[in-house]
């Protein structure tokens, strides 16, 4: 099933409640929540009360990314405030497999992500342990960047991963995203499509039914009616 997860970095925090409704009203299903702590990556974003507030308001999906340095010091903080998936990057866990096991205990779904310059092949002996695969298409931590083409031949290859291991993995793309892209990393194996300035930039609810008909088509074949 091919899931669009718009993230909240690219909207406008004054109308963040105003906004989630309007592109949750027009058809997406996850909200991605970047969580930044200035060590992992310069920029400092959310924290656990933006999280827990949002939760009272909307029932969607909440897609938690966790930019952040050892983030086993957090995990049951953000499962309390309301993630329902919780992404953690190989790069930023001393043990991965336990990190991974910790969320799970937690009773959350468990993701793993990789930033541009990290081998794919460093993921492939935790597939198993993993609900989703966060494949990075810009270098994390700032919104607005450009897709980087490498990275479909980066999906690719994440796919053919999975698929030989028999596994039900999700695989998840964020940074760059647009109406004009997608199809490709659609084509190259992602289902669950990170988009933050081609949501929340100019007419959401557009923006949100233009980018569900191309994920839509792409599932049944048919060309997007946009």
């Amino acid at each position: 099933m091919n899931i669009l997860s718009p993230s909240i970095l690219a909207a406008d925090c004054a109308r963040l409640g105003e906004q989630i409704d309007l592109a949750e009203q027009a058809g997406a299903q996850y909200l991605h929540i970047d969580i930044m702590d200035g060590m992992f990556v310069p920029s400092i974003s959310f924290g656990m009360c933006v999280v827990s507030s949002l939760r009272k308001y909307t029932d969607m999906i909440f897609d938690v990314h966790l930019m952040v340095e050892e983030p086993t010091r957090y995990a049951a903080d953000f499962a309390r405030s309301g993630a329902d998936i919780i992404t953690v990057h190989v790069e930023a866990c001393s043990n991965v497999e336990e990190t991974l096991d910790w969320i799970h205990s937690l009773g959350r779904k468990a993701g793993l992500s990789v930033k541009p310059a990290t081998p794919i092949r460093s993921v492939e002996k935790y597939l198993d342990k993993i609900d989703m695969l966060l494949v990075m298409t810009v270098e994390p931590g700032f919104g607005g960047q450009r897709y980087l083409p490498a990275s479909t031949e980066r999906i690719r290859e994440a796919r053919k991963m999975i698929k030989e291991k028999g596994l039900n993995v999700d695989i998840e793309v964020d940074g760059g995203i647009t109406k004009q892209n997608v199809s490709t990393v659609l084509e190259a194996g992602a289902n669950v499509i990170v988009a933050g300035s081609a949501v929340f930039h100019g007419d959401i609810g557009q923006n949100v039914r233009d980018m569900m008909a191309v994920l839509n088509a792409a599932e049944t074949g048919k060309p997007a009616e946009i």
